[in-house]
């Protein structure tokens, strides 16, 4: 495993994230779940992502039961708040109210008293921006998170953000957008305001909701057992799963052989060799998935691998960054 600063923070983070969106507490049973997040652990994995409203706690929970034997202090535990997590108005969003109670029902899903990252999981339309970066300083004094991050954020409002935590004395040191040869949106804003900021990606979905794994296969149906076969999950992954994006993905699979990647590898590759992103967060079903990628990890492709994934992918490739976005008004 290789490691990276989460962007020019003093915080060390292992370069693949291991993330439990989905799997833990929905799309998996609970064994599986922890064999995965040992087998992330043998690999050297040390940083877990997770959030309150994966499987509205359940996920929290699992990952703390799975961590609960190891060193605390060799690890870095990231979760998040914004989406609902109960009937209640006050039960969503970025008010202060939200925020305090959501971190401290976080930490005993968790079964840890802080955690080292602590993020808006998207911006906050209803909530004064002052309020929210307020709320997340008082947990940061409170000693319940280290630094704070932020989630699908606009650079205009990461600008914001940062300026206010500047304010605040606090460190905004992260934003967690969805990044891939195939979603490209954060490349001409966010990354440059991140940049010049010191702020360093976290992102999600690198494999494009499995797409970029090869497994869809153009003309054919999603295999059983996959995100796309699966009724309650097809929507995360459906977009791609057109025949013109298929096809542009099986063109990928000479080019890692020859570079000898599987390709998966090759698109985990292809989102670290981006200097502004400290890690790419990947999930898993079955702990062999999270072994195979992890050889990712280090890897430095030849500028002529990366710029013929660019030339496969461009003409099905989202770049535009209006797709950056939050709801308004929150849901």
């Amino acid at each position: 495993m290789e490691f990276r600063h989460l962007g020019r923070s003093g915080l060390v983070i292992s370069e693949l994230t291991y993330g439990n969106w989905i799997t833990h507490g929905g799309q998996v049973e609970e064994d599986a779940a922890i064999a995965c997040v040992q087998a992330a652990l043998e690999e050297g994995i040390t940083t877990f992502d997770t959030a309150d409203v994966y499987a509205q706690g359940a996920a929290e929970e699992v990952l703390g039961r799975a961590l609960k034997s190891e060193r605390r202090d060799g690890l870095e535990i990231f979760t998040k708040v914004y989406w609902p997590m109960g009937e209640g108005r006050n039960d969503r969003g970025l008010g202060a109210k939200h925020i305090k109670e959501s971190i401290d029902n976080s930490l005993r899903r968790l079964q840890t008293d802080r955690v080292e990252l602590y993020q808006a999981h998207r911006y906050d339309y209803e909530t004064p921006l002052e309020e929210t970066m307020q709320a997340f300083a008082d947990v940061v004094r409170a000693g319940k998170a280290h630094y704070i991050g932020v989630s699908e954020w606009t650079a205009d409002q990461i600008r914001r953000g940062h300026a206010l935590a500047q304010d605040l004395k606090i460190q905004l040191v992260s934003s967690q957008p969805q990044y891939s040869p195939l979603w490209r949106v954060i490349e001409d804003e966010v990354i440059p305001a991140c940049e010049e900021l010191g702020i360093g990606q976290i992102v999600w979905s690198p494999l494009a909701g499995g797409v970029l794994t090869g497994k869809y296969k153009p003309g054919q149906a999603a295999p059983e057992g996959s995100r796309g076969a699966d009724p309650k999950y097809s929507h995360f992954v459906k977009g791609w799963l057109e025949d013109d994006v298929l096809e542009r993905v099986q063109q990928l699979v000479p080019v890692a052989e020859e570079a000898g990647l599987s390709l998966p590898q090759l698109a985990l590759a292809w989102v670290l060799q981006q200097s502004n992103v400290s890690a790419a967060i990947i999930g898993a079903t079955r702990p062999e998935q999270v072994k195979g990628n992890v050889k990712a990890a280090g890897v430095k492709l030849d500028a002529e691998v990366y710029e013929k994934v660019n030339e496969v992918l461009d003409p099905v490739s989202i770049k535009d960054p209006k797709k950056t976005q939050s709801p308004k008004p929150r849901p």
